[in-house]
This record gives structure tokens, sequence and C-alpha cells, in this order.
């Protein structure tokens, strides 16, 4: 156990989330140093510990529900039956923050709503993400990441109008949502500070991916313009000799003459001056490109467009991304061992303070890990109220 004085010492969270969106922000606020307990259900737990679709207790203990949960206490109770229901209740008293991430109502239907609980315990949080939001045509409609970006508009954009829409192969959605939800829980402690009372925090995937391209929205919203930063024309993803490197093309005075000098090729600036023509002229301007770059190695043009005070990059993998020094260096890798599944490398928080770093306090959980000791404790504290 760390001596040292976390930023959310003294907060306790009941976590009710499951997959992706909630438990990305639980595990923040654990990281931050809250207690967080985890309701799962008997048998199976979170969603995400069934990922392989088997029940064992490596498999229940895998690499992507780890990647989530750390940080936190597991603890089975089977919520539909009174005697699990009171449990809930009475750690919901000694609590400061509820999470879920459910649909819309199932809180409430579950008897853990907003209303019921802020009765026994005016000083609640309860932090909820859902889908689409609690109110409005599509509250009761199953939210997922992929949905979320379909409906929003982030996936009907493409590089160039030729490319297959498809889906972004991150949880863009879910981890956008999640940190809104961390955003809205510190914001109301915050105020609860000031009021004595808890509140409702509500986000959504939905919201979280309007809110993303808040950009985008203004542009169209005043000039029925689509902005789409990925559709410049003169940036772009180019195969080299050895792999593939992306180049942007702006924030310069004139970007299209430092491009074609560094890829060796005629100065095409004074035929395409302006934006709006090379926007016209794209697909003419990025076969030029394309075909320079595809004579050498991704080194040798990285070199010159850099030379050229050119924003470039190496397309990498994932697997480059985590064994590049500057990733070490961030402290955005740190390796467990874990009881089941043994040694697992974690990414780390990107929120680095330097009077609290990450600390991994507790491992990600067995299933019902820490049931016993989280209701010795609850059973203790309530005898200490009864007593007084």
């Amino acid at each position: 156990m760390s001596e040292k004085i976390m930023p959310l010492d003294g907060v306790r969270v009941i976590d009710f989330t499951q997959v992706m969106l909630g438990p990305c922000a639980t595990q923040t606020l654990g990281d931050f140093g809250a207690d967080v307990i985890k309701i799962e259900r008997p048998g199976a737990g979170d969603l995400s510990r069934g990922f392989y679709g088997v029940v064992t207790e490596e498999a229940t203990n895998n690499a992507v529900f780890a990647s989530l949960n750390r940080n936190k206490r597991s603890v089975v109770i089977d919520t539909k039956s009174p005697d699990g229901h009171q449990k809930i209740l009475d750690l919901i008293k000694t609590a400061d923050v509820v999470v879920d991430n459910f649909r819309a109502g199932v809180m409430d239907r579950l008897g853990f709503g907003y209303d019921a609980l802020e009765k026994i315990n005016p000083r609640i949080i309860c932090a909820s993400g859902t889908g689409f939001g609690s109110t409005g045509p599509y509250a009761h409609k199953g939210g997922q990441d992929v949905l979320a970006q379909a409906m929003t508009g982030v996936m009907e954009k493409t590089q160039d109008p030729s490319i297959p829409k498809s889906i972004y192969p991150t949880t863009l959605c879910d981890y956008s949502a999640g940190m809104h939800l961390v955003q809205g829980v510190l914001a109301a402690l915050l105020m609860r500070d000031k009021t004595g009372r808890g509140q409702k925090v509500e986000v959504s995937l939905y919201d979280s991916m309007i809110a993303m391209q808040m950009q985008e929205a203004a542009q169209w919203s005043k000039h029925r313009d689509v902005l789409n930063w990925a559709a410049m024309p003169l940036t772009g993803v180019f195969d080299a000799t050895d792999g593939a490197i992306v180049i942007v093309g702006a924030f310069k005075a004139n970007p299209l003459q430092d491009i074609c000098t560094a890829l060796e090729i005629e100065d095409l600036s004074p035929e395409y001056p302006t934006l709006d023509i090379q926007r016209k002229n794209k697909p003419y301007l990025q076969q030029r490109f394309r075909e320079a770059i595809a004579g050498n190695s991704c080194a040798y043009w990285l070199d010159r467009l850099e030379a050229q005070d050119l924003l470039c990059a190496p397309v990498r993998s994932l697997g480059d991304a985590l064994d590049d020094p500057q990733t070490k260096i961030n402290g955005m890798l740190h390796t467990i061992q874990h009881p089941v599944i043994g040694e697992l490398t974690l990414a780390g928080s990107p929120v680095h303070l330097s009077d609290a770093p990450l600390t991994v306090r507790h491992l990600p959980p067995r299933l019902g890990e820490h049931t016993d000791e989280v209701l010795h404790e609850l059973a203790a504290l309530l005898a200490h109220e009864a007593a007084e």
C-alpha cells in the first residue's frame, strides 16, 4: 500500500459497470485513489470476463477484463434477492458515488435509481453512462460504440469518397464517454463540497461523439460545409518501399511548395496556389506524392520532410508503439504479476500527477475476490453505528 496521499482518498465508489464505458471511468477513479467496489453477478461477473466465451478461472481473468479493472475490489452479490438488495443499499449508505452504464431505466427498476438512493444518502452522486441519453426516442435503444459511430456522423466521413465506410477499430466512443463520466463525477464531488448534496451525472456515447465533433458541428451549422480533417488535400497516408508514412500538409504558409521540395518533385504551388484549388485537384496531387514516396524508404522521406519542418510520422503497429522508448519514458506501461494469468503489461494513466503518480493498489480482481472482506467491513461499520 502506498503512503502517498491520493486525490480521491476517502471517496467510495459502488461500481455496477461492465465492458468498457463504465469500467474505464471507474478504473480512472480508482487510479486517483478512490475505493472502488465492483458489484458483479454471481457466476458470471462483468461481461468482459466472458470475452473468450468459456468459464474458466483463466478465461474470466483475461487481459481485456484486467485492462479495465485494476484498483477495484470485486464483490459478488445477487442484487435481485432481498438480502442482496439490502446489502447493496447498506453499501450505498457508506458511499459517495454510484456508477452504472446500463440502459436508461435499469437502475430505477433494480431499486437503485437516484430518486431512491438520495433518500437514504443525500450526499450520493449517481453517475450513469448510456448509449443515447435517459430520455428521447433512442433512450431505451441498446447503446454500443459502433452504433454511436454510425449515428453521429463519425462513420460517414472517410479520407476519400472512394474509400468504403468502415468501423473505427478502437473503442473511441466508449473511452471518450468514460472520460466525460469521470469529469462529471469530479465536478459533482467539488460541487458537493459547496452544497452538501449529491446529484445525478449523465453522459452518453451519442453526446460524447457529438461533442468530439465540435469544430465540424459549428462549421456545418454556420456554412453547411462538411469539415473533414482526413480529407484535406495535402494530407494523407503513403506507401514507401518498407512501410507507410503520414503527411499533414497544413499549418504553414505554403505547405505544397515544402512538400514538393521534400519529395524532390517540381514545385506545384504556382499551378495550385489556394486551398480551394488544391481540394479540387486532390486526386492528382496525392498521386504525385504517392509516386514519389513509393521510390524510397520511410526513413529517407521522413528525414527530408522533417528538414522542411513538415508534420510527418511513420505508420506503426501498436506493438511498435508499445516498444517505443517514449512510451516507457512517459510511464504508460505497468507490468503486474496476476495470480491467475501471470505477468501482464497494462496501459497506464495518461494523466500524470507529480504528487500522486499511478500505483496499482489492487490487482484486477478475481470474481468475488473481496466479497467477504467488503461485507465484513460493512458489518463492522453498521455495528459501530448501531452502538453509537
